[in-house]
């Protein structure tokens, strides 16, 4: 029973504060001088989060590797399609707003905080989409280093519905979110790497299906 809950879970965005003081299942928060430490299961997560400063102080996922993820060996390839297949993928987003200045501008400011986005790597419209796109960004000539973004951003607007705002100073603002990837890196030791050394080898794929 357990597992079909599990199974059936898809995906939830969660307000960077909110996931501090309230850590969800598998997670622990340590509240240290300046700074809060965030544990969790790797057994059962994938945590791509760098250090982050927020406006309460900064927050350190430890063991995670960030949101570039660099691999060496088909081995390790291997492994990490395996645990993105299998397990929850956590990662930070932006949620940014244009003013009518920086419209003007075409600039974005991130001032609407951090939230937590979590995607259940083993649901099986998830597992399918993940597979696919790995299957056809990673060449599979060993030797050819490659950099692959795994961009999240359809299946988070989806989820989170047109009509999502964020109340700052009592007035809605529909956020733009940034910083919805995460990066795999395959650094091979090969001698003559012409697609890497002239930029041909950075890849990207969508996942989009969220559930709602």
């Amino acid at each position: 029973m357990q597992k079909n809950v599990i199974s059936q879970f898809v995906m939830d965005v969660i307000e960077l504060g909110s996931f501090v003081n309230s850590p969800p299942h598998g997670f622990t928060a340590e509240r240290r001088a300046g700074c809060t430490l965030v544990k969790w299961d790797q057994e059962k997560s994938c945590v791509f989060i760098d250090e982050i400063q927020s406006s309460k102080g900064k927050v350190i996922f430890c063991n995670s590797p960030g949101r570039e993820i660099t691999v060496r060996t088909l081995g390790e390839c291997t492994d990490l399609r395996r645990q993105l297949t299998s397990k929850t993928i956590y990662i930070l987003v932006s949620a940014c707003s244009n003013t009518k200045v920086e419209e003007k501008t075409n600039r974005e400011v991130p001032d609407l905080g951090y939230y937590v986005v979590a995607i259940n790597g083993s649901h099986p419209m998830i597992k399918w989409e993940m597979e696919r796109g790995l299957d056809l960004t990673i060449s599979s000539v060993a030797g050819e280093s490659y950099t692959v973004d795994v961009d999240v951003s359809a299946a988070l607007q989806g989820w989170v519905g047109e009509n999502f705002h964020i109340i700052v100073d009592a007035e809605k603002v529909k956020p733009v979110w940034k910083d919805t990837h995460f990066t795999i890196k395959y650094r091979s030791d090969a001698l003559f790497d012409f697609p890497y050394w002239f930029g041909f080898s950075k890849r990207q794929f969508k996942i989009s299906y969220h559930g709602r």
